[in-house]
């Protein structure tokens, strides 16, 4: 950790875990501290799928990144885009063509700095810090209206983001501003916890005692988000069942723990 001093900003509660941290240790990331790590093995050891439902969506946003490039999608706005770690959305669709531009959104501290730290040189990237459940902000910060243009198609990534927007923070009109800022070609890519393949009460009761409760859904709560938005195939499915680069890789519903969809905007 030799940018500690640059990456844990003055603001940061140390003593209370955030989501973005965990993720980044569950993932094998170094911008994690020992209150994250904590809970993150207290999750482990009730829900030991917790880990690979953390790997199993990483694996999702990299072949929904691949699959949007190839659809011929150069802009993105990655909602809740979290710590930075291995396989970032701007190192995929970059790869593929290096004047692809990437916002990414965050409101946790560590994940912004760090972004922040990694993106200095980077023109076609910025990091946004905001509250995603507050879309005019994000949409109509400085960053955002520099990098992407709205009249041409973007790829929206809502990933593992979704179940922490509460029922009192209305998700759908959440989802509904995102969807009604970008033209028609653009794509929504969702990932969001639920219950329906196994019981999350360990996850949410744990997360709760964190900067960040989370709600676990349905499927017929989810489908809402993506609007008049036509699912490409395979439709809303567990992650790894989510267009799988092989066969092999698609398991059970109950070892993912997450729905994962992908839907165009007409």
């Amino acid at each position: 950790m030799s940018q500690q001093i640059n990456w844990v900003p003055t603001s940061v509660d140390l003593e209370k875990p955030s989501a973005a941290r965990m993720y980044d240790y569950v993932l094998g990331g170094h911008h994690n501290f020992a209150v994250d790590r904590e809970i993150v093995e207290q999750l482990v050891a009730a829900q030991p799928s917790v880990k690979r439902f953390a790997l199993m969506n990483r694996a999702f946003l990299r072949r929904a990144v691949l699959f949007l490039v190839d659809q011929g999608i150069r802009q993105f706005l990655d909602l809740g885009s979290g710590i930075p770690t291995v396989g970032n959305v701007h190192e995929i669709a970059q790869a593929a063509d290096p004047d692809t531009k990437v916002v990414y959104v965050d409101n946790e501290h560590v994940a912004v700095a760090h972004s922040q730290l990694m993106l200095e040189t980077n023109a076609n990237a910025a990091m946004v810090h905001a509250d995603i459940a507050k879309p005019l902000l994000v949409l109509q910060d400085p960053a955002t209206r520099e990098l992407l243009d709205f009249d041409q198609p973007v790829g929206i990534l809502a990933v593992t983001i979704g179940h922490y927007i509460l029922d009192e923070h209305d998700p759908n009109g959440v989802f509904a501003a995102y969807r009604d800022a970008v033209a028609p070609g653009s794509y929504l890519a969702i990932t969001h916890m639920t219950d329906d393949f196994t019981d999350q009460d360990t996850l949410t009761s744990t997360m709760a005692r964190s900067q960040n409760k989370v709600v676990a859904r349905t499927r017929e709560q989810v489908l809402p988000f993506f609007g008049d938005f036509e699912l490409v195939e395979p439709g809303l499915v567990s992650t790894s069942q989510w267009r799988p680069e092989r066969e092999s890789d698609a398991r059970p519903e109950s070892e993912d723990g997450l729905y994962a969809g992908v839907a165009r905007k007409r």
